[in-house]
């Protein structure tokens, strides 16, 4: 039987402690208050097990992305078409790709990077990466970074 990917929108305070806490070690870390994972847990007080545990699970969700660009990061098979179906999700869901970096396929598998933009008309994000995630040869699909487009 396979895994589905799915995605829950909770409020803050029914999330347990460790994973807001994961949440801000990722932003110590990327924001460079602090230079290790070693030194974001131990100042939030959880474990190194716990934030390499949930660290590709988590993150924080923003209610409003409209007129936002969001970068996607994912790997995927090197397979005819695929990422050209990768594209056409993105433009069913409405949003405009702003840029496609892909690194050369090693063993068969590309990462890649898609910024887009989220328009008024773009359907709900979250739809759209779970159904990124469900074809066949697509792995691991996360928003790497959120930024306010400048008009």
């Amino acid at each position: 039987m396979s895994e589905s990917t799915g995605y829950y929108v909770v409020r803050k305070q029914a999330v347990p402690e460790v994973l807001l806490k994961v949440v801000e070690a990722k932003r110590l870390l990327e924001s460079g208050r602090v230079r290790t994972v070693n030194e974001a847990v131990e100042r939030l007080g959880i474990s190194r097990s716990s934030f390499y545990k949930y660290k590709e699970d988590i993150y924080e969700f923003h209610d409003s992305l409209q007129g936002t660009t969001l970068t996607l990061t994912f790997q995927m098979n090197d397979e005819l078409g695929l990422l050209s179906d990768v594209l056409g999700i993105i433009s069913k869901f409405g949003a405009n790709i702003l840029t496609i970096h892909q690194s050369i396929p090693l063993n068969g598998v590309a990462s890649l990077s898609i910024s887009i933009q989220v328009l008024s008309t773009t359907g709900n994000i979250m739809e759209m990466i779970a159904a990124m995630e469900k074809m066949d040869g697509v792995h691991k699909v996360q928003i790497a970074g959120r930024s306010a487009n400048v008009s």
